[in-house]
């Protein structure tokens, strides 16, 4: 993205970052912000070399057992490759990282990049789901984020040696890498400067929005008429729980954690749906509508979105399983302009 955008681009590790300043705090019931108001603190990148990580408990005696066999070899390159202390501090006071700083901390977040062409974001649900997250948290000036996408297809080695077999989502907080998804909600909520917030209980809300994913992929696996009715019902549920409550949002005129979950699903039940069986969101179920034209008004949802061609090649590599034919890709995919569907078929004012 330009340098207008929200984000800054770093193609190479050479580039300088400039940082947008963030100089007010924006309360959660004004989501969305009004065009004026500043830009949170947010950079996204490809992921490049960097010095070691801490790895979770779990890693830790596989990683002292490799230390012993490379020996002097492996801390030599280390030395090598790592950040002079003068350097880090000036890093850490540029972003901003440091906790006991005056400054907010600095949260990074690898996502799994486009399948299509390896650098911007990709299809992977947790991935925009924790985005969504801790881009609300930047947006209230309660860290500073930094979103990196790496391509699985063919990772970089510092990614294999800092991270194994582990695919994204990653969460990196103090040096700390956090690998599971359950681990990184519960890093959110109870580690991160204001995550608490977004994590509100609400059982009701959470049964409701259970299980919609899988219905989306039996839809397209079975392609019958009684898996698209399950679809249909499940999503009548949700348009009959907001058009009772009434609020902007699933437990209210709040964002939580429940809408950054439920909305990545909604955006690929419409885009693949469309795509593999014409399926489409029916236009009477007007809450629902009124729900995602909200959500589409947020730079939490815009900016961690990924295009239409990602969602739709995401779930094409699932149905290819391991056929190469299939994997190939056409020439014109890497080449088409991405494009983002955010439009909304019925016309709100008149419900």
């Amino acid at each position: 993205l330009g340098s207008g955008g929200k984000f800054e681009w770093f193609a190479s590790s050479e580039q300088t970052r400039r940082p947008c300043p963030f100089k007010c705090l924006v309360p959660i019931a004004q989501w969305p912000r009004k065009p004026n108001q500043p830009q949170p603190n947010i950079i996204i990148k490809r992921f490049t070399s960097r010095s070691a990580i801490r790895p979770p408990a779990s890693q830790q005696a596989r990683l002292v057992q490799r230390e012993e066999r490379e020996g002097t070899r492996r801390a030599a390159a280390q030395h090598q490759t790592a950040t002079p202390p003068a350097a880090m501090s000036e890093e850490n006071q540029d972003n901003g990282a440091g906790r006991n700083g005056s400054a907010v901390p600095e949260i990074e977040l690898i996502i799994k990049a486009s399948t299509i062409d390896g650098r911007r974001k990709g299809a992977c649900l947790f991935c925009q789901e924790y985005f969504m997250d801790l881009y609300l948290l930047a947006e209230l000036k309660t860290i500073s984020l930094k979103v990196t996408t790496v391509c699985m297809q063919k990772p970089p080695p510092d990614f294999r040696t800092n991270f194994e077999a582990t695919h994204p989502p990653i969460l990196i907080d103090n040096g700390l890498a956090i690998l599971e998804n359950d681990k990184i909600e519960r890093h959110i909520m109870k580690s991160v400067p204001g995550g608490y917030n977004l994590f509100v209980q609400d059982k009701e809300v959470a049964t409701l929005i259970e299980n919609l994913y899988s219905k989306l992929k039996l839809m397209l696996v079975k392609k019958d008429e009684s898996k698209n009715n399950a679809l249909l019902m499940h999503l009548k549920k949700i348009n009959d729980h907001l058009a009772t409550r009434g609020t902007r949002f699933l437990t209210g005129d709040t964002m939580c954690c429940f809408d950054c979950e439920l909305m990545p699903r909604l955006q690929h039940i419409r885009v693949a749906g469309k795509y593999f069986v014409d399926f489409d969101i029916p236009k009477h179920l007007t809450a629902l509508w009124r729900y995602m034209y909200h959500m589409y008004q947020l730079d939490a949802f815009t900016q961690s979105c990924p295009a239409d061609q990602d969602i739709i090649n995401h779930y094409k590599l699932q149905q290819a399983k391991g056929d190469i034919k299939m994997l190939k890709m056409k020439k014109h995919e890497e080449l088409e302009t991405p494009t983002f569907t955010t439009s909304i078929p019925v016309d709100l004012n008149d419900q």
